[in-house]
């Protein structure tokens, strides 16, 4: 199934085609896919060059460690994600390597190298669906995360499945278009929520 962008202006192909289901065949995932995903998680921009981030992968050929991850989730996001063939956990390392100080664009770097994994995800066929409903503190426990690093989100990947295969209302949620915000509402200048003159309705 395919829910392609009806963006606004035109935008590469793979962010157009890139989006976040919850219905996932029952395929496995090939070793060599999910090396290329990290592979490109792996090149992502990060403050510093510190690349804070990591990530616990558990697939179902491994159910162990696929239940350990799965039980991380809350239990809305179980219902479907227990299908997905692969779970992930992002994690962040808090402080710099170089001086042992805060960093403060951890959570933002590790959210650039998922984002880049969804983009390369997106190249192979496959689909990665992220998840905030997990418990951190139960992520940390069960895979003994030390201090100092911060669970920061799950992930579902996989390839995408049927819809009818969910129970509502996620079918309906699955089936219905894409939306965004219009630019205007995000993209400011000379002062906060003063849209940028390109972005207004009109504008040339």
């Amino acid at each position: 199934m395919k829910k392609t962008a009806s963006a606004e202006y035109p935008i590469t192909g793979l962010l157009a085609e890139r989006w976040s289901p919850r219905a996932f065949a029952d395929r496995p995932v090939e070793p060599m896919a999910l090396r290329h995903l990290f592979e490109a998680a792996r090149w992502a921009a990060s403050s510093f060059g510190e690349e804070p981030w990591y990530y616990i992968v558990a697939t179902r050929e491994n159910p162990a460690e696929f239940q350990k991850l799965l039980s991380c989730l809350v239990e809305a996001n179980q219902r479907w994600a227990r299908n997905a063939p692969v779970l992930a956990l992002s994690v962040a390392r808090t402080r710099l390597a170089k001086d042992g100080s805060p960093n403060l664009h951890a959570w933002h770097d590790v959210g650039a190298a998922s984002a880049t994994l969804s983009i390369e995800a997106t190249t192979l066929g496959l689909s990665v669906h992220q998840m905030a409903g997990f418990d951190p503190n139960r992520a940390r426990e069960v895979f003994a995360i030390p201090a100092g690093y911060d669970p920061v989100a799950t992930m579902a990947i996989g390839y995408g499945g049927d819809p009818e295969s969910l129970p509502e209302p996620l079918r309906s949620r699955e089936l219905s278009p894409r939306k965004r915000k219009p630019l205007s509402d995000f993209v400011f200048s000379g002062g906060w929520g003063q849209a940028a003159p390109f972005v207004e309705p009109g504008s040339k």
